[in-house]
C-alpha cells in the first residue's frame, strides 16, 4: 500500500522514565531495531510551511521514501520503497524514482527538483504490542542532541487516547508536549548553525 493514515501518539521522556518503562514493559526481551531518517526540505521550507515532512527511512536493508502530510485523524503517510542507489542519488539532490512520493508533492505544489537533503537523525528503537496497540520507545541521536521518546500507535484515535494516557498514568510520567522528530532535528540544526 503505498499510503496510509498514521494515528500516533507521543510524549518525550526523561532518561529515568525511559528506564522504567524499559523494565517494567519487558523491553530487555526485545531485538533492538536501529534506523535512520534522513530528511528534506525546499530552500524556503515549502514542506514545512505546509505541516509536511519527507524522509528516508534507513531500517536493515530497507531504503523508503515517505512524505507525511497533516490529516483530520493523525498524518497522512505516502511511500515509495527505494534502492539503495537511488537513496544515495536523493541524498546528492538527484531526485528520481519515487512516483507515489512525486504525485503528493505536486498536490503540494512543490517540484521535486527544489528538494534539498538537509541531515540525518538515527534512532535506536525497541517495539512491542500492548493491548491492541503498539508501543515504542525511541533513543534519537541528531547533531549534538539526543532524547528519549514514548510513541504508541493504534488503529484508532479513541483507542490510542485511552491506552496513551493509562500508560502515563501507570507509570507516573508527566505529559509534556512533544514536537515530532523531524521539528526537534531541525530546532538542532538551527542551534548548530
Amino acid at each position: 500500500m503505498a499510503q496510509e493514515i498514521e494515528i500516533e501518539f507521543k510524549n518525550l521522556l526523561s532518561e529515568d522514565e525511559y528506564q522504567k518503562l524499559y523494565t517494567y514493559l519487558s523491553f530487555e526481551t526485545v531485538e533492538p531495531i536501529e534506523q535512520t531518517n534522513y530528511y528534506f526540505e525546499t530552500e524556503d521550507l515549502k514542506l514545512r510551511s505546509k505541516g509536511a515532512a519527507l524522509r528516508i527511512r534507513q531500517k536493515n536493508d530497507t531504503w523508503t521514501a515517505t512524505l507525511k502530510e497533516p490529516h483530520p485523524d493523525g498524518l497522512l503517510e505516502t511511500h515509495d520503497q527505494l534502492p539503495k542507489e537511488t537513496a544515495d542519488l536523493w541524498m546528492n539532490n538527484q531526485f528520481s524514482d519515487a512516483p507515489h512520493v512525486e504525485k503528493q508533492l505536486n498536490k503540494l505544489g512543490i517540484s521535486p527538483s527544489d528538494l534539498l537533503y538537509i541531515g540525518s537523525l538515527t534512532t535506536h528503537r525497541k517495539e512491542r504490542q500492548y493491548k491492541d496497540t503498539l508501543v515504542v520507545l525511541d533513543h534519537s541521536f541528531y547533531y549534538d542532541e539526543s532524547d528519549y521518546e514514548l510513541e504508541l500507535e493504534a488503529s484508532s484515535k479513541q483507542q490510542g487516547e485511552k491506552i496513551f494516557a493509562e500508560l502515563l498514568t501507570t507509570y507516573q510520567i508527566a505529559k509534556r508536549q512533544t514536537e515530532n522528530k523531524i521539528k526537534r532535528f531541525y530546532q538542532a540544526k538551527l542551534k548548530s548553525e
